[in-house]
């Protein structure tokens, strides 16, 4: 294997993974922000995770655990995998600690009182980490294709990027509410795509060895479990409080007709 084949791979991972930051100063485009702009980021980011969550990644778990578990069993293992996320995101949401700095708050926070003020840093960690877990073996299978064939990898990556910036929204948004600071916000969601090429290069030198359906299976569904847990917990709720209804339902499904358009370009 070539030192160019390898840096080629990580660089078009690393790429991919950072179209999250794109993401963040989307959600920054505003000068003056607004609860009903906060509402329709919040109600497009949960469209965005709701469908990736039932639309590939569960397919996907499920297709990896039946592959290797059978036709019986691969489907419990799935749905044990999808609740056994729920349950761990639920725990997470516990110990997280959410509590906004009243001094480092500026005026775009004005509106906002400081109930509202930590659960949107709580939504907005709590949704970084399970994009960035969701990233990690999204890396590695970026980084492996890269590897094996150049020409497939390209476009790949470039649709993993489109797919990546309504992602890099979903953290910067809340977190830039939360605390009033563009540099904080960007800074976690870049942070939530660096998993990405973290993924690749934990995956190629040390977990290669050790990659099996059965753990990429169980991984994805608690995944999908914890993206749609953030989503019916934190991201709809506060949609629904900081704007109008249909405000909030109309995002959602933005957000999910641009996570359709993002998996059309991967297949």
């Amino acid at each position: 294997m070539e030192t160019g084949d390898v840096l080629f791979a990580f660089g078009i991972t690393l790429a991919a993974g950072l179209a999250t930051a794109i993401g963040s100063l989307i959600a920054f485009l505003r000068k003056t922000q607004s609860p009903a702009f906060l509402s329709a980021m919040l109600g497009f980011s949960a469209g965005v995770m709701i469908y990736v969550s039932m639309i590939e990644i569960f397919p996907k778990a499920q297709q990896a655990l039946t592959a290797d578990l059978g036709e019986q069993w691969g489907p419990w293992v799935t749905v044990l995998g999808f609740f056994g996320g729920m349950g761990l995101i639920a725990f997470i949401d516990l110990v997280v600690p959410t509590e906004a700095k009243p001094h480092e708050l500026s005026t775009v926070t004005s509106g906002l009182d400081t109930e509202q003020r930590r659960r949107l840093m709580r939504m907005g960690v709590l949704t970084a980490i399970a994009i960035a877990v969701h990233n990690f073996p999204e890396g590695f299978a970026t980084f492996l294709s890269a590897l094996n064939d150049r020409e497939v990898a390209i476009p790949i990556a470039v649709a993993i990027a489109i797919h990546n910036i309504p992602e890099g929204i979903a953290v910067s948004a809340p977190i830039y509410y939360a605390t009033g600071s563009r540099k904080k916000a960007f800074w976690l969601s870049a942070a939530s795509g660096l998993a990405e090429p973290l993924g690749a290069l934990v995956g190629f030198f040390v977990l290669s060895a050790f990659v099996s359906d059965t753990l990429m299976g169980m991984s994805f569904a608690a995944v999908a479990g914890i993206m749609i847990f953030i989503s019916l917990d934190e991201l709809l709720p506060s949609a629904e409080e900081f704007g109008k209804h249909h405000i909030a339902i109309y995002s959602l499904v933005a957000g999910m007709a641009v996570m359709a358009l993002s998996l059309l370009l991967l297949s």
